[in-house]
């Protein structure tokens, strides 16, 4: 019987029961035991965590979310840059850059943008903070599940933190083109970025579902007691991780309303396509300008290697370091990654090959699936130049159709890892026994490991 660790960090009562639980990175049911505050569960196998719990679950998050909207109004309302050459002074909003992206007919783009800097962000704020407040009232306000479920998923699209890398990059770029004077948003964003992460690490996701079950706002009728054992056809639902048998409840979870799968429908096939066409828009995304710089009349337009052959030339070597990584290396890293592991899960022929460095490649996978979204740094900074730099003759900048490819593959990309489903590597090296048949009573044990308290 497998046994991993709960580490804690500081001593005190338990605060959650036992509980069954399905490892969302390779398959495993194991019982996560009784935890005390500020302590975190590991799955044995693999390291994938399971459970993190906090001393105030859902308090400090509602603070830092509240403050998150309002340092996040500031960042949309206020001035973000001052640029100025020749005589000419130019002020511009975070509003500035999608609405110039439109202006070149780059709409797409323009839509991508808000989306990721603003509908995104907002959403999840405004429902984490409803969710929490509505907890905390004597009358439940209505769909606090249904709610809180699509402020979770928006966590994957809100890139509030990667947007101020974006204008860190831009500041940098237009000191040798422009006079440039920081905004009331621009310090706003700092602090914002900072508070997000914050917010993140302070809140219990799964205190907070524990509770929308024990206030009965839940999609079916649950359980009086949740059951610690493995039953077959048993799965654990990937939004609030309650482990359930799918069938018994029209296919999605019985607690938040989710479709449940024992595994992700057509994963492998649904990644592949993804992932080719991340690699058919990768072409075109370093083949085609990104940017047009004219300075005075003069000027060519420039791909993203060209950018990064700019920097190096201007001696901004950490800065092209930093493009180079999040424009060219990181998209093609998560290509090559992703087709990897498609090929070590369908292609590797034995249950041993298969089973090659398969921790490892776990891992890896998480890697993948977080990293993908810092690639969208180079289409913020462009949307910030493109906004900041308009100044007639006297220089000029202009986003490209390369911008667009580009952005098409980072959320494409984001697609093929979401698709993707590691559990299948475990399968496919038969570390998971119950997918191959009904497991009998005596080898149900066998299938499940117990976390234990260290």
């Amino acid at each position: 019987m497998l046994r991993a660790f709960a580490v804690r960090r500081d001593p005190g009562p338990l605060v959650t029961p036992p509980q069954l639980r399905e490892c969302h990175g390779c398959g495993l049911f194991q019982i996560v035991p009784a935890m005390a505050a500020n302590m975190r569960s590991d799955c044995e196998r693999c390291g994938t965590p399971l459970r993190a719990t906090r001393a105030d679950p859902t308090g400090h998050c509602l603070a830092l979310t509240f403050a998150s909207l309002v340092l996040f109004a500031i960042l949309w309302l206020a001035m973000l840059m001052k640029v100025s050459t020749a005589g000419i002074v130019h002020e511009t909003t975070i509003l500035s850059g999608p609405a110039e992206l439109v202006r070149h007919g780059l709409w797409p783009l323009a839509i991508a943008v808000s989306f990721t800097t603003a509908f995104a962000p907002l959403i999840k704020f405004a429902g984490t903070l409803y969710v929490l407040v509505g907890l905390r009232m004597r009358t439940l306000p209505p769909n606090l599940r249904g709610v809180f479920l699509i402020s979770r998923r928006m966590g994957t699209w809100a890139m509030l933190e990667v947007l101020l890398l974006g204008v860190f990059v831009a500041y940098t770029k237009l000191g040798d083109l422009v006079t440039i004077e920081l905004g009331p948003a621009v310090y706003a964003l700092a602090v914002l970025t900072v508070v997000i992460v914050w917010a993140e690490l302070s809140l219990d996701p799964q205190a907070v579902w524990e509770e929308i079950e024990r206030r009965g706002q839940t999609h079916a009728p649950m359980p009086p007691t949740a059951p610690l054992e493995y039953r077959p056809g048993a799965a654990g639902c990937e939004e609030c991780h309650l482990v359930c048998v799918p069938a018994e409840h029209d296919g999605r979870c019985p607690r938040c309303g989710a479709r449940v799968h024992e595994r992700k429908p057509d994963s492998l096939n649904r990644t592949l396509a993804l992932v080719l066409a991340g690699a058919v828009l990768y072409i075109p995304a370093n083949i085609y300008p990104v940017l047009t710089v004219i300075q005075l009349g003069s000027g060519e337009p420039s791909t993203i290697l060209g950018g990064v052959e700019e920097l190096v030339s201007s001696r901004m070597y950490p800065l092209a370091l930093l493009v180079f990584f999040a424009s060219v290396l990181v998209p093609l890293f998560k290509l090559i990654g992703l087709v990897s592991m498609i090929g070590a899960t369908s292609l590797s022929g034995t249950a041993e090959k298969a089973g090659f460095l398969l921790r490892q490649r776990t891992k890896l996978y998480w890697i993948v699936a977080w990293i993908g979204r810092w690639s969208m740094v180079d289409i913020f900074m462009e949307s910030l130049l493109g906004a900041l730099v308009q100044f007639g003759r006297a220089v000029t900048i202009d986003p490209g159709m390369g911008a667009l490819a580009f952005c098409a593959v980072v959320i494409v990309t984001i697609f093929a890892a979401e698709a993707f489903d590691p559990r299948l590597m475990w399968d496919a090296a038969a570390r998971n026994p119950h997918r191959k048949s009904r497991p009998s009573a005596a080898s149900r044990t066998s299938d499940v490991a117990v976390v234990s308290s260290g």
